[in-house]
């Protein structure tokens, strides 16, 4: 088990996506943000179904700062409800996961 953590959310089509990474990033609580192409996706809300062009982000990020990206998620997303989904990483390179946790460590001269 690693300290490595995947968190998926949506975001609409557009900028949104972009701007979102560059903020957890930014700020240290991700490593890195995929920002995937545009998809539909079909979803009941509100007893109606909808469907929606989003994009996927996959943040890549540790444990330590699951919760501080959930709610910065909040802050900067325009969505209700916005996904966020938690997965453990169980294993990878070892040097790929070394290298997310130095790049999420936040250093005093981050401050």
């Amino acid at each position: 088990m690693t300290d490595v953590v995947l968190i998926l959310t949506t975001a609409p089509a557009g900028e949104a996506g972009e701007a979102i990474a560059r903020a957890l990033v930014g700020e240290r609580l991700a490593a890195c943000v995929n920002v995937l192409a545009p998809m539909t996706s079909v979803y009941r809300w509100q007893g109606a179904l909808e469907q929606d062009t989003e994009r996927q982000l996959i943040i890549k990020t540790t444990s330590d700062h699951a919760t501080a990206v959930q709610a910065r998620l909040r802050e900067l997303h325009s969505y209700e409800l916005p996904e966020c989904l938690v997965l453990k990483v169980s294993d990878g390179s070892a040097a790929y996961l070394e290298w997310v946790q130095a790049e999420t460590r936040i250093e005093s001269s981050d401050h």
